[in-house]
């Protein structure tokens, strides 16, 4: 009985420290990235007021931008601060110059961060162009 008890603990161990290995290996850095990204663009990048996950509001969809960049080898980074001409909808520019005077006071990790999150929702049908 003391046996059984005592395998029963030892499998208890073993199948927690499993568990913890297995939460630790999905929390990535580039998990942790585009958590980070996700809250910056629906908290203060103010990004989801303009845009939307899949459709067009009033800027296009992370879909397309993602799309877009990727096509070209881009980082959006360089145009979040300002330092590069927009190459999704440059129509669009003057209504996003608002939201570019908050991401040009972010950080290059909150501006990478920001970019993961966008780059994320890239369809799966495009991830494969090179």
């Amino acid at each position: 009985m003391k046996q059984l008890i005592f395998l029963l603990g030892v499998v208890s161990i073993l199948f927690i420290s499993c568990k913890k290995e297995a939460e630790s290996a999905s929390a990535t850095p580039m998990n942790k990235q585009v958590r980070m990204g996700e809250s910056i663009f629906r908290n203060e990048g103010n990004c989801q007021s303009c845009h939307r996950p899949d459709q067009k509001i009033v800027g296009p969809s992370l879909q397309e931008i993602a799309q877009i960049y990727t096509q070209n080898k881009a980082s959006i980074v360089p145009f979040f601060q300002g330092n590069q001409d927009p190459i999704v909808d440059p129509s669009e520019y003057e209504s996003m110059k608002v939201n570019l005077e908050l991401t040009k006071s972010m950080s290059e990790e909150q501006l990478k961060a920001l970019e993961a999150y966008m780059l994320s929702f890239l369809p799966k049908a495009s991830k494969n162009l090179d």
